[in-house]
């Protein structure tokens, strides 16, 4: 499946800044199962100065500093990928959850030493209180994978998706005791888990790709950025999981980036000086250019994708 990708980003100010510098991930990166066909990015006011690079996980970043006062910042990426479908996999077929935890504490090759940096707890996923969830699929010599899909599952069923009721800076324990979020949450909560029971577990960050409701068009802007997560096993690398819509992604979830939780991959990060009250506006836009559906799918369960909001100086974007 082709898609063009358009993720708009607009800053307005109650008062004036002198001067910003942004750390920027809003161009998707290559794997596997993912080509990145072309990219750009557009910013407005033009910055001072401008580097690309490529951060500790692989993801792709532009570092930006703009001294020119102004009133508002339109950051405007655009992007062609080609997807590939993951392959149906066996997951019965993985080996035991213990068997996984118990290799990771001495890896042996170069993916078990990657996967391993993911296996403990990071800035906004703390493991404490989540141990007791994550046995109920954990179950003694349970195959990894099909625990983690049980889990997944649980997941769904057990929370409730309700925008608007957390941010990004809401800890795993406040989501735990209120069992709402948004998908964000459900990936930070799910990575959690894995990692209490001692496995690697990473936050993925992306698009989805949404449907209109039957008999409405869909609207420009109205897809989103989402979340989700995957776990890495012996022999089947990396497998991703959705808790928010209880599904594997397939061709319809575009990865932007991955870390070990939301703060690695934020789309916008900065700092600035002046600007005063500080309002978001968030558009983006996924259109398939090759192999279409031919009839609406099941409705998804995703961030919002257009919002105007306060926002903050730093963690700019919420997924």
């Amino acid at each position: 499946m082709l898609y063009q990708i358009r993720h708009q980003t607009r800053f307005s100010y109650s008062q004036p800044v002198a001067t910003s510098r942004q750390l920027l991930r809003m161009t998707p990166r290559s794997s596997e199962r993912q080509q990145v066909q072309r990219a750009t990015l557009s910013i407005a006011p033009q910055p001072f100065s401008s580097r690309e690079r490529v951060d500790y996980f692989g993801n792709p970043v532009t570092d930006i500093d703009i001294h020119e006062e102004h009133l508002e910042l339109a950051l405007t990426a655009s992007a062609q990928v080609a997807i590939r479908a993951q392959e149906n996999l066996l997951l019965e077929l993985s080996p035991s959850w213990e068997a996984v935890a118990r290799d990771i504490t001495a890896p042996k090759s170069r993916a078990m030493w990657d996967a391993a940096r993911f296996c403990f707890a990071s800035p906004r996923i703390r493991l404490d209180g989540v141990r007791s969830y994550a046995r109920l699929s954990f179950r003694p010599g349970r195959a990894l994978l099909p625990a983690v899909e049980e889990l997944t599952e649980r997941i769904f069923r057990d929370f409730e998706y309700e925008g608007g009721v957390t941010d990004v800076m809401t800890p795993v324990a406040s989501v735990m005791r209120s069992r709402r979020g948004v998908c964000q949450d459900f990936a930070h909560l799910a990575i959690a888990c894995v990692r209490a029971m001692g496995l690697p577990a990473r936050y993925v960050s992306g698009y989805l790709l949404t449907h209109p409701e039957p008999g409405k068009e869909k609207l420009v802007g109205a897809d989103a950025s989402h979340a989700w997560f995957a776990v890495w096993c012996p022999e089947f690398g990396w497998v991703d999981f959705d808790p928010t819509n209880n599904l594997r992604p397939a061709e319809e979830h575009i990865t932007l980036g991955w870390g070990r939780d939301y703060g690695d991959v934020a789309p916008s990060i900065g700092v600035i000086r002046g600007g005063g009250r500080q309002t978001l506006e968030v558009s983006v836009d996924v259109r398939p250019v090759s192999s279409p559906r031919s009839s609406a799918g099941p409705l998804q369960r995703s961030a919002d994708a257009t919002s105007t909001r306060p926002a903050s100086n730093r963690d700019l974007l919420e997924p």
